[in-house]
């Protein structure tokens, strides 16, 4: 099928088919951007000719101490100038890139540790004692470690191992890269939150991601030299791949460390930055933010937000500050995000407030490197687009992981049908716009009805006194569970739990309205996603 007749002589040779590697960018923006600021972190401002270098020595370096193409080298850093180098100069000495989520436990790196078998792991500081730690809980031997001091941060050289600087400094800056030989090799690593067990490692490949960078600069309507701030960790999705994307168009990278809302406004009004990504919760710490934590912004900013369902009430209000706000959904399984809520121009820039806002909620269409993005029933057959009907996201396309490693069941049982099967619950509209009701796992079924947290927190945060809402299951004798809100109010609130349920109660169904409300600080991940496992304990400890 789609040969021709006589292909003799037709065949893939070294000057029409080379695979397709992120690492690419980076080679060809050290020559077209060389002088080009590529990377700042405040004082560190290094030129594209400048960053490649460092990634030249990276790579030389851990060739140097024994890593071999195919080895993992892991990192435990936050969103500072080596971890943007290590997503290239790993992979140029032909190893697997494994970023480890710098909030987890000692036991839970111990075992990314082993799992990964990481050879050598580049550690901030800051988290150096926990490097430390899960490394005695290994048996065999343990990884190198490479720290990296921050004075800048609090956080200076401890005396104890070789520092990132001393080790680039001694590496050869003429290093040949190793480049993939086919665009199926693993690039990177990544492990899931591990919520209800053991995380899983999920493998990329480059050819992934390589069409994760170009379909993000369609969908984000760049164009050259934008300035991204690295709000997403790094660690997680490989910071939804825009590290490596930026060299593709001459981008600068803004690393920021503490993700605060002074950092973020001063970071574009002293930066310039015009892109970042964040999750919901980053959004509304922006709303929130008392005035004097507040710059004007001297040009809109775009952002892209994912990890759960924003609040209509919080988009509404970001978009007044001068963010324009483009909903995007994925999973780490999807290298990131891989929809996208489109918008629809004419048709919907006369829509405002909250009609403009439940739009803007939507998760949207497939991203351009994706081939089928679609919600199913059990069946695997695609739900009626009304908006209504629930059943599942079903993914297919390039930027799917590879698989879980060292787990074939795993493997196949989440590509069962040809689907990548998410987890989520949505419903398709009549524009095929898909929108999350809720995760699987989330879903609360009172008295035989089916209630989506999703929508009942988007009705608690829409409430001024409000500023984050979670709600989960809690066991009841009588409907077997019924909605539980857990809050997070703004200094000064005043409205307690009968005031809160009342409230909900005049936009839901009795059966949807919150039967307890619980205020707390809500337990969140390092990307801001509220952990609803640790809150559905405490609601079934609540008896």
């Amino acid at each position: 099928m789609g040969w021709m007749k006589d292909e003799t002589g037709l065949e893939k040779c070294a000057a029409n088919h080379v695979p397709l590697t992120p690492l690419s960018h980076l080679r060809r923006a050290a020559a077209v951007f060389a002088d080009h600021l590529a990377v700042i972190y405040g004082a560190h401002r290094v030129s594209y000719r400048q960053y490649h270098a460092r990634c030249t020595r990276l790579a030389s370096a851990l060739a140097a101490r024994g890593v071999v193409p195919g080895d993992v080298v892991a990192t435990l850093l936050p969103n500072v100038p080596a971890q943007v180098e290590a997503g290239f100069g790993v992979p140029a000495c032909g190893a697997v890139l494994n970023t480890i989520n710098t909030r987890l436990d000692v036991e839970t790196v111990a075992y990314i540790f082993g799992h990964g078998e990481a050879k050598v792991v580049l550690v901030d500081r800051q988290f150096l004692e926990l490097a430390e730690a899960a490394c005695a809980r290994l048996e065999g031997t343990p990884p190198l470690l490479i720290e990296v001091p921050d004075p800048g941060a609090g956080y200076p050289a401890s005396g104890r191992y070789e520092t990132y600087e001393e080790m680039l400094a001694g590496a050869d800056p003429a290093f040949d890269w190793i480049l993939p030989q086919d665009e199926w090799e693993s690039l990177s690593l990544n492990y899931t939150s591990g919520t209800t067990g053991r995380p899983k490692g999920v493998v990329y490949h480059h050819r992934g991601a390589y069409l994760m960078t170009m379909g993000t600069v369609i969908s984000w309507r760049m164009v050259l030299h934008p300035i991204y701030l690295t709000i997403v960790p790094l660690f997680h999705c490989n910071g939804w791949n825009h590290s490596w994307m930026m060299p593709l168009i001459g981008g600068t990278v803004v690393c920021c460390r503490d993700i605060t809302a002074p950092a973020i406004f001063g970071a574009i009004a002293e930066e310039g930055v015009t892109h970042l990504g964040g999750a919901p919760i980053v959004l509304n710490m922006l709303v929130n933010a008392p005035a004097d934590e507040r710059r004007a912004l001297p040009h809109p900013v775009e952002v892209f937000t994912a990890g759960a369902p924003p609040a209509p009430a919080t988009l509404a209000k970001i978009e007044d500050l001068g963010f324009n706000v483009t909903q995007v959904y994925g999973l780490t399984e999807t290298y990131g995000h891989v929809t996208e809520c489109l918008w629809r121009g004419a048709e919907w820039d006369a829509l405002a407030g909250p009609e403009r806002a439940a739009i803007k909620a939507r998760q949207g269409v497939a991203f351009p490197m994706m081939e089928d993005i679609v919600v199913t029933d059990d069946a695997l057959s695609p739900v009626p687009l009304d908006g209504t009907v629930q059943g599942e996201i079903m993914i297919r396309g390039n930027s799917v992981m590879k698989g879980y490693y060292r787990d074939p069941k795993a493997t196949q049982a989440s590509f069962e049908g040809g689907y990548f099967h998410s987890g989520d619950i949505a419903v398709q509209h009549g524009d095929g716009y898909i929108q999350i009701a809720d995760r699987a796992k989330d879903i609360i079924i009172s008295g035989g009805e089916n209630i989506s947290s999703v929508e009942v927190e988007g009705v608690l945060m829409n409430h001024e006194e409000v500023m984050l809402a979670a709600v989960v299951a809690k066991p009841d004798e009588t409907w077997g569970e019924v909605p539980c809100a857990f809050v997070e109010l703004k200094s000064g609130a005043s409205v307690d739990g009968p005031g809160l349920i009342a409230f909900a109660r005049e936009q839901l169904a009795g059966f949807k309205t919150p039967k307890h409300v619980v205020f707390q600080e809500l337990p969140k991940t390092s990307t801001g996603k509220i952990q609803k496992f640790e809150l559905r304990k405490l609601a079934r400890e609540m008896g």
